[in-house]
């Protein structure tokens, strides 16, 4: 019976403006300092070895806008999030706001996505 039982959900929250988010793919920059996210399109060994070479396109790419680039840009792995909007405020002033707004709706994207992970603060 005790292989039966469900796990209970702890119902934590946790503050997104500090978490740390960490990038999980490759990206390229354009010219005008566009980001595009680079997505393997095989992750099996067997493919990665056998067809991805004969492949045209061994990627699927994702082209992020101004704003969205200038937030990869900064993810690092060592920002917080709440650090991440205070340079992106400073760098865009008006044409960001509301941040908290958008920066919580993009980041549960990249997230949702699989584009990035969060990892807490060790202290």
């Amino acid at each position: 019976m005790a292989l039966l039982r469900r796990k209970s959900k702890q119902n934590t929250e946790v503050n997104l403006w500090e978490l740390i988010p960490v990038r999980k793919f490759e990206f390229e920059k354009s010219e005008n300092e566009l980001v595009t996210i680079l997505i393997p399109k095989f992750t099996n060994k067997f493919l990665v070895q056998y067809l991805m070479p004969r492949l045209k396109y061994q990627f699927i790419k994702i082209k992020l806008d101004e704003i969205g680039s200038a937030v990869w840009n900064e993810i690092d792995g060592k920002k917080k999030v709440g650090e991440i909007a205070d340079i992106l405020e400073k760098k865009f002033g008006e044409k960001i706001q509301p941040i908290e707004e958008r920066l919580s709706k993009f980041f549960t994207q990249l997230k949702l996505h699989q584009f990035i992970d969060f990892i807490k603060e060790e202290k």
